[in-house]
């Protein structure tokens, strides 16, 4: 028993289980407001496994793809897969056990859904072969995680029906890429000496930097079309204040010339972003229905 709560938490740590913060309260959000309020118990149960499975098989995917380059980084070489903490052939069962899962997840939810299945599993898997071929990759990652509200959204209405969820998932991409961007500045001399492509790589840390904050900036001016489309109350403007200030907070954390905080840029405040604009939003759509 030992041994499999052992494996089960080095699963867990190469699919980065807590990353899910970043992408799952957005599903959560393009659920509730397809929904107008709270969807069905079933409908959030198979998004939740559907996103649960997709995210596991792009970080297991990722992990499997990127192996040879983790061992040559030093960031990277204590992984589990270059450390044989967990084996290839357990990657990769662990892989298509994922894809089964939010196939059927799809499946569950409806016809829709479950014809997109594909376009959604490229997405999410095709990002880990991106910097092998572009800088752009941190905005391939951003399309991987922004298909999660537009996804909710046909998962609830079973149509892409309103500029809403568009609008939802074009945020995401923007912050998304903003933030993958500073963290790649980590990788800058490694990635330009492994042939890798990045922002980071071809632009250097000061300009990159600048980059980042023109992504966020480019985030924040369509959270702000978010609230203008959706017409929320006070709430959703108070989360999307707290979201602009973080992504603010954020860049002054980080310098061409110190990225000792970067974990706090990176996972804190990002976690932060998603869960308040879900809060925040979540409770202006509720509170802004008509009490029976």
């Amino acid at each position: 028993m030992a041994g499999f709560f052992g494996k089960l938490r080095t699963t867990l740590e190469m699919i980065k289980f807590e990353h899910t913060l970043f992408a799952l309260p957005f599903a959560f959000l393009g659920a509730v407001l397809a929904a107008d309020g709270l969807p069905a118990w079933r409908q959030l149960l198979w998004i939740t496994v559907a996103m649960v499975g997709a995210r596991s098989a792009a970080m297991t995917f990722n992990r499997i793809v990127d192996r040879e380059i983790d061992a040559a980084n030093p960031r990277t070489a204590n992984r589990e897969l270059p450390s044989g903490r967990l084996s290839l052939s357990f990657a990769w069962a662990f892989l298509l056990a994922s894809v089964a899962v939010f196939v059927f997840a799809a499946y569950s939810l409806n016809w829709l859904t479950f014809a997109l299945s594909p376009v959604a599993l490229i997405s999410v898997l095709g990002y880990s072969y991106a910097k092998r071929f572009t800088a752009l990759a941190h905005m391939l990652l951003g399309w991987a995680l922004a298909i999660s509200p537009t996804a909710a959204w046909i998962a609830v209405r079973g149509a892409i029906d309103s500029e809403v969820p568009i609008l939802l998932s074009v945020f995401v991409l923007m912050w998304t890429s903003g933030f993958d961007v500073l963290y790649a500045c980590q990788d800058q001399e490694f990635d330009r000496k492994a042939g890798l492509h990045s922002i980071p790589a071809r632009f250097g840390i000061a300009r990159s930097l600048w980059i980042a904050r023109l992504f966020h900036l480019q985030a924040a001016i369509v959270l702000l079309l978010i609230l203008a489309f959706t017409g929320l109350g006070w709430p959703a403007y108070l989360g999307a204040g707290a979201v602009m200030a973080l992504l603010a907070y954020q860049h002054t954390l980080v310098k061409p010339n110190d990225l000792s905080k970067m974990n706090a840029a990176f996972f804190t405040t990002n976690a932060f972003v998603s869960v308040i604009l879900f809060i925040s939003f979540a409770a202006a759509v509720l509170l802004g229905k008509p009490h029976s």
